[in-house]
């Protein structure tokens, strides 16, 4: 695997590639990489002949007061295991050559709506901050197709939006969501919990399974079901975020009739604030 910095390194390497014929993927992370982000590189080899994944902490994505400064950097081992994963190019920018012109001079890409709720309400400018990135990423690569992760169910959705709307010839793929023995969502943000918080961790996914059950019994007080659970978390140990059954097509608020749902739910234990989901479907 090659280890690259710039774009115009980038862009030269990979026209080769596609000259001779190759189907470009794409893995965008921010490094830290854990089981999960692997899953996504052999997802993209699976439809693609050229993995590129990308390694960069994005400050846009990142509020006042967030953990940017504190957020793990491990590039060493990340090549190590994207090698191993069988990646051909980590692209591996600095924050200069993302932003040549500075943060504030940087033109931003806006997802309405769907940008605003959840973790969009809870992270103001996060999903502009995600969607400018990624669409700055696929210009520079011209990938044929990109993998994210459905834990992150709200972003996957604003990313599809988003290239929907700019007519961008990219084929985004969700890959599932890998999880620990205990249920718990593999995250890099999981290496702020101690001992006793990995423990209590789990009841998080526990409060979706036990809430999908519950509605796949016939349950359709949502609202009520919603509370339970915040209370449940709280009750473990959890500082509650918010924990909402929604419509798949555009995370609104789920109405009894609705078939097609998912639940998603964000709660801070301790140093991290843990996100999850559950897809339902009736």
């Amino acid at each position: 695997m090659k280890t690259i910095h710039t774009i115009a390194e980038l862009r030269s390497t990979l026209a080769a590639e596609r000259a001779a014929g190759k189907r470009i993927g794409l893995v965008p992370t921010m490094g830290n990489l854990h089981t999960g982000h692997l899953t996504l590189v052999h997802q993209a080899a699976a439809s693609a002949d050229i993995i590129v994944a990308t390694i960069f902490v994005n400050p846009l994505q990142f509020g006042a007061g967030e953990d940017i400064e504190r957020y793990p950097r491990t590039l060493a081992e990340d090549r190590d295991k994207l090698t191993e994963a069988g990646c051909h190019y980590l692209f591996a920018p600095d924050d200069a050559e993302m932003y040549p012109n500075g943060r504030d001079n940087q033109t931003e890409v806006i997802v309405p709506k769907i940008s605003t709720i959840h973790c969009g309400a809870s992270r103001p400018g996060h999903f502009e901050g995600v969607a400018t990135v990624v669409c700055k990423l696929f210009g520079i690569v011209q990938p044929d197709m990109a993998v994210f992760g459905e834990k992150d169910f709200q972003q996957l959705q604003v990313i599809r939006q988003m290239t929907a709307d700019l007519f961008l010839p990219v084929d985004v793929q969700g890959a599932a969501i890998a999880r620990n023995e205990h249920g718990l969502a593999l995250s890099s943000r999981n290496g702020y919990l101690s001992d006793a918080e990995l423990d209590i961790a789990p009841a998080l996914n526990r409060a979706l399974r036990e809430t999908k059950a519950a509605i796949e019994a016939g349950r359709r007080d949502f609202s009520t079901l919603e509370e339970s659970a915040q209370q449940a978390l709280e009750a473990a140990g959890f500082k509650r975020d918010f924990f909402n059954i929604v419509r798949q097509q555009d995370l609104l608020a789920a109405q009894p009739d609705d078939t097609l749902l998912v639940i998603l739910a964000a709660a801070h234990l301790g140093r991290a604030r843990l996100i999850d989901n559950i897809v339902i479907e009736l």
